[in-house]
């Protein structure tokens, strides 16, 4: 077992609105042995683990931490809901998220589409996992701004992300995205040339997105660096 199986024991009781003693006895096993599996001590055999499967609702592989899907599905990257298609207000949250939402998948969508022209599969992977870090961070601020919210359901502590840890794992991909493009010049590889006059070409709807991104991104480093001279 690993440790995502043990916490993920503990966040489906939780969830699951039950106490230890009640979940232990519905199991078939002591609210000490419960207590000890939830905490990583021990380790449970099969049979524990079919009958939590059974007693939450989700699948071996969601337990034991192999898939995010409780049903056990994977998700192949067609199946991905697409935001940019929304077309109700059941995710808008107001005109300014709307906006903002657009420019950064449209952007995030021309980004990927020309890193897949490199063919370097480390630089996706680096700037993925960047990106996700920045989703990441975002969402957990917005998560632990509401307490009445369950503080274990990040597997990083509260100690670690707040001394940076999420910023660190960021700074690593950032360098490793940088690697893997200077390969890509070592190497002679293709990397695609990049104008606005090419953007609009091969992006006639998408590139003013990343334009917008790029300007209002500029705009706002060039204030702090402005803000730093007149003091």
């Amino acid at each position: 077992m690993n440790e995502e199986f043990s916490r993920t024991l503990s966040l489906l009781r939780q969830e699951k609105g039950v106490s230890q003693r009640t979940a232990a006895t519905a199991l078939g096993i002591s609210q000490a042995l419960l207590s000890h599996y939830e905490n990583g001590i021990r380790e449970p055999g099969l049979p524990f683990v079919v009958r939590a499967c059974d007693y939450y609702g989700v699948s071996a592989d969601f337990l034991l931490g192999r898939t995010l899907s409780r049903d056990g599905t994977t998700i192949a990257p067609e199946e991905l809901y697409d935001l940019s298609d929304e077309k109700d207000n059941s995710l808008r949250g107001g005109v300014l998220a709307l906006l903002s939402k657009k420019l950064l998948v449209n952007s995030i969508g021309v980004l990927f589409d020309l890193l897949a022209k490199t063919g370097s599969r480390e630089a996706i992977r680096a700037c993925a996992n960047y990106l996700s870090g920045a989703v990441y961070k975002m969402y957990r601020r917005l998560y632990q701004a509401n307490p009445a919210n369950n503080p274990d359901f990040f597997s990083v502590s509260p100690h670690l992300f707040e001394g940076g840890l999420a910023d660190a794992d960021m700074s690593c991909s950032e360098s490793e995205f940088s690697a893997a493009l200077a390969a890509q010049v070592k190497e002679k590889a293709p990397l695609p040339e990049l104008s606005n006059d090419i953007l609009a070409r091969d992006y006639p709807v998408l590139y003013q997105s990343l334009l917008q991104i790029v300007h209002n991104t500029g705009e706002r480093v060039n204030g702090l660096l402005e803000g730093r001279k007149s003091k």
